[in-house]
């Protein structure tokens, strides 16, 4: 269609934007960045990250739908969007009754697995925490942008079934990176995989060629002039996903460029808004 801290909670002292470390001790792996974390813009973007977290927003009880979306800011694997790719995309999920988690997961800095690694551990950390947040384990999908949509399609492409799944139950894809190929954006290519990558971590971080049966279904929204990550990526994406009988969804807006984000502001902010909170209701009636 084209058009962790791993601790128990009560839920009485879970609030929304409740900041979470999301690995217990140090991450299994360095990503070999040293210094502060950059936060530039009152928080509106973030660099040099080395401590992966996990912000947790909230709906209102009376509104809770029992979902959950594990939320990837962009920022070509080099940084985070984390205002309007991440708070304020929490926000809007909260008030359709969903419970957002803003993954800051740690640049990449050519160790291929970091950012993975970090998305996969913020869904084990969902999952096994859901009865406390007062989500149903089997609706907990992830929403990236730009490299965030490389993530999270990464993620819903190489998870893992074995103890807790880290296997996203639906995607939401924003102007994805998806390809590593001709395809790809550059800077998010190089800052993942080095100058020259194998010819097999390309084809292993091409996601459109590690779609199968078992992929979760996806949502992708785009503009039709992105000069910066080209909407073959998503073409590539959608295609990939109809060859296996996934269920897919794709919205190409005319304009727009690269990188809107939930900024009110975007021209079209209120078509994509409804179309993705009509698909999200068709989620939850899902099995």
């Amino acid at each position: 269609m084209f058009f962790l801290l791993n601790c128990v909670f009560s839920i009485a002292v879970i609030e929304a934007q409740h900041v979470i470390k999301l690995w217990e001790g140090a991450p299994p792996e360095s990503n070999g960045l040293t210094g502060d974390e950059i936060v530039r813009n009152d928080g509106a973007s973030i660099s040099n990250v080395t401590v992966p977290t996990l912000t947790v927003y909230l709906p209102e009880k009376s509104n809770q739908t029992g979902m959950a979306v594990i939320v990837i800011p962009g920022g070509g694997y080099a940084g985070l969007a984390f205002e309007h790719e991440g708070t304020m995309v929490a926000k809007w999920l909260n008030n359709e009754g969903i419970a957002a988690f803003i993954l800051k997961y740690r640049m990449p800095n050519r160790h291929k697995n970091i950012p993975l690694s970090d998305a996969q551990e913020a869904i084990r950390y969902v999952r096994t925490h859901a009865a406390e947040y007062n989500i149903n384990p089997s609706k907990i999908g992830v929403c990236g942008f730009s490299a965030g949509g490389h993530l999270a399609s990464t993620i819903s492409t190489h998870f893992d079934v074995s103890g807790v799944s880290t296997r996203p139950d639906f995607s939401i894809l924003y102007y994805p990176v998806i390809s590593m190929t001709e395809a790809t954006h550059g800077g998010s290519r190089t800052n993942l995989l080095g100058e020259n990558p194998s010819l097999t971590d390309i084809h292993m971080f091409s996601n459109e060629k590690q779609v199968n049966v078992n992929t979760p279904p996806a949502i992708l929204f785009l503009s039709d002039d992105d000069l910066v990550v080209i909407p073959g990526n998503s073409l590539l994406y959608y295609e990939a996903l109809k060859q296996n009988d996934i269920p897919a969804a794709m919205y190409i807006f005319p304009t727009g460029g690269h990188g809107w984000g939930f900024r009110d502001s975007y021209t079209y902010y209120n078509q994509m808004t409804d179309l993705l909170s009509v698909w999200l209701k068709s989620i939850m009636i899902w099995k």
